[in-house]
């Protein structure tokens, strides 16, 4: 899965997440703070992990650590490598970046990206 994010003026309008068909509206911007994750219950009964970084980048991925099972990612901590964001799992510190789901520590496992609009 890929992920595309479209960005407005930083603490402006509302986050959005696409879900099936329709874009679902998860929280206010101005209420995410940087450099840390909230987490969203899907009408499905899913978990998302909604991230904005420093630089006010919005991103959002599955919520649930694929190692342990526990839905957690969206308390764990953020950084950069290379350039590219990821969010280190609070539990055993697998991380996995931000726009594309991969964890960098393990090939075989990843986790779903949401496509993000903030407006």
């Amino acid at each position: 899965m890929t992920t595309a994010t479209i960005t407005t003026a930083q603490g402006t309008g509302f986050v959005r997440l696409a879900h099936g068909t329709d874009w679902l509206t998860v929280c206010d911007r101005a209420l995410l703070t940087p450099g840390r994750g909230v987490a969203v219950l899907l009408p499905d009964g899913d978990q998302a992990a909604v991230f904005m970084d420093r630089a006010g980048q919005v991103y959002a991925i599955g919520n649930r650590d694929p190692f342990t099972g526990a839905y957690v990612l969206s308390r764990g901590l953020l950084g950069s490598t290379g350039g590219r964001p990821f969010v280190a799992s609070p539990l055993l510190k697998q991380r996995f970046d931000l726009a594309t789901g991969a964890c960098l520590d393990d090939e075989g496992a990843a986790v779903p990206v949401f496509t993000v609009r903030t407006d």
